[in-house]
């Protein structure tokens, strides 16, 4: 979630306060002068929300706690100054959420308001409007924590509030990057699943369209540097006022690529690039590189397309990104060769080049892992075994909590010297292991379907299961 969070002492111990602001309200300025005053750092802009199960107990607050606020790890301890940078303070790992402050203008405060509550993972929270740059509103904080504890503390056998569930959030994806790095192909594999595809909005325009039409429908955007006035910082401001409109559900990707592969593409389509049309590719694309560097500290998702076929690219959109909510943890495991380089979209890598090669092998060196008579050579192999096992005994235990950190997509590379043998049978023998026990797998032999394979002409890319 877009905002600021501090740990202040209430009631019940150390309690998280999210400050929650577009761009530039005073989230990180009212933080400041709280952790002056003796809270500490939480996270400063972005923030991982988690709903944990009731601990038990018995008093007031003993179901309270549900809604845990932390870092990313990547901006752990680190608060963004103005006018000074990035500062480093002693943070806090993680607090409950025990207050909401929603920065507002000064015309929006309301002088006696009604208790107020705002939905957090269908919990109910205590929610205070505050316009942050008065000399009292540190004050205003504190007051609100101790009255949302006062408010548990009369009321200690009550459950939590629970309002009716929340209303389904509508899907946003907005879709940006470098040129060339797949933008058109990415915004078609979303209208393929599902989502309406708008190309190109002004981004003035981009409120209006969400108003507008089917509030239930998809829809990914594709927003980048042929946009009329395009410029990332109000791209950012844009993105701060979706991301506090608590009935969208908004992703940011970006598209990347290495420049070599952007150059390449542009000289074989012939197409001139967006910020160079009298120069050379290499210096538009370096012109776009500075252009855009903001958008990717931003994204949810950064996906290098360098290396990926439109299939691929696809399986990692659909992935992240699907529709079907109930599926779970999508898992791709993909066989490869070190000397073609690793798969830039692996999360987990595992070396299979000890097991006995049965390239050395005349019958078997032209078949591939598939064949039975090769995983046979394999298996034979004594150290097989007890790596398989030690293989699954460690992935058996991860899923799950890949799952609970909230990781919608995993891909496993398995790899060996020429990606046609060992790592294509254990990368087999791994999607059957995964499919028996319920998971939902997409298997792909990214060097398999060579020449001389018995498999060439099928594609192995397809294969799922």
């Amino acid at each position: 979630m877009h905002g600021t969070c501090i740990a202040m002492d209430g009631p019940e111990g150390a309690t998280g306060v999210l400050i929650r602001g577009p761009s530039g309200a005073g989230k990180s300025d009212l933080a400041l002068r709280l952790i002056d005053q003796g809270a500490r750092l939480v996270a400063d802009d972005q923030c991982v929300i988690e709903r944990r199960a009731p601990a038990g107990g018995h008093g007031p607050g003993a179901n309270r706690g549900a809604i845990v606020v932390r870092p990313p790890s990547a901006i752990a301890g680190r608060i963004e100054v103005r006018g000074v940078g990035i500062v480093s303070l002693p943070a806090a790992a993680e607090a409950p959420l025990g207050l909401v402050v929603d920065l507002v203008g000064p015309e929006a405060v309301e002088r006696l308001p009604a208790n107020g509550t705002t939905q957090i993972m269908g919990e109910s929270v205590p929610r205070l409007a505050l316009y942050p740059f008065e000399a009292s509103a540190p004050a205003k904080v504190r007051a609100a924590l101790r009255g949302a504890g006062a408010h548990a503390a009369e009321n200690p056998s009550a459950e939590p509030t629970r309002a009716e569930p929340p209303a389904r959030k509508r899907r946003v994806v907005l879709v940006t990057g470098l040129s060339g790095a797949g933008h058109s192909t990415a915004l078609k594999i979303l209208e393929d699943m599902g989502y309406e595809a708008i190309d190109n909005l002004p981004l003035n325009h981009l409120g209006a369209v969400l108003a507008e039409g089917d509030s239930d429908r998809p829809v990914a955007v594709g927003v980048d540097i042929r946009t009329r006035r395009f410029a990332a910082e109000r791209m950012i401001e844009h993105l701060d006022c979706l991301w506090a409109r608590p009935q969208l559900d908004v992703t940011l990707v970006f598209l990347d690529c290495e420049s070599e592969v952007l150059e390449r593409r542009f000289t074989e389509t012939r197409r001139r690039h967006p910020l160079a049309p009298d120069r050379r590719v290499a210096d538009g694309i370096a012109a776009e590189r500075r252009l855009v560097a903001p958008l990717q500290t931003h994204a949810h998702l950064v996906i290098d397309t360098s290396t990926l076929s439109p299939g691929a690219l696809g399986r990692v959109l659909g992935g992240h990104l699907g529709l079907d909510e109930g599926q779970g943890m999508a898992i791709f495991i993909t066989s490869f060769s070190y000397r073609n380089g690793l798969p830039r979209e692996a999360d987990l890598v595992f070396d299979v080049r000890f097991l006995a090669n049965p390239h050395y092998v005349p019958e078997l060196r032209p078949r591939d892992g598939r064949d039975p008579r090769v995983a046979a050579h394999i298996e034979a192999d004594p150290a097989y075994a007890d790596f398989f096992e030690r293989l699954t005994g460690m992935l058996e235990p991860l899923l799950p909590r890949y799952e609970r950190e909230g990781k919608s997509y995993l891909t496993i590379a398995i790899g060996c010297t020429g990606g046609r043998h060992r790592s294509v049978m254990v990368a087999e023998r791994l999607a059957a292991w995964l499919g028996a026990r319920g998971r939902a797998v997409d298997l792909a032999h990214r060097e398999a379907a060579a020449p001389d394979s018995p498999h060439n002409g099928r594609d192995s890319r397809a294969e799922s299961r």
